[in-house]
């Protein structure tokens, strides 16, 4: 036979359940210490700066210039 089920708890596990996988997403979105993203931040920069010291001249300055090209 079937097993009977308590309702209420089971609408309180299914919203616990919910909130858990909220948090656990805003964890990975959200947390990331200080120091994490000034690394980034800083990484970020020296490849932008050492992509714009090494540009040949004549290049054209973005790829969104190709795409008015017919």
């Amino acid at each position: 036979m079937a097993d009977i089920v308590n309702l209420r708890q089971f609408k309180k596990r299914k919203a616990k359940d919910a909130k858990e996988q909220t948090a656990a997403e805003n964890r990975i979105v959200f947390g990331r210490t200080k120091t994490e993203k000034q690394f980034e931040q800083s990484a970020n920069r020296k490849s932008e700066l050492f992509l714009d010291s090494n540009r040949l001249e004549g290049q054209p300055p973005s790829i969104d210039a190709d795409k008015d090209k017919p």
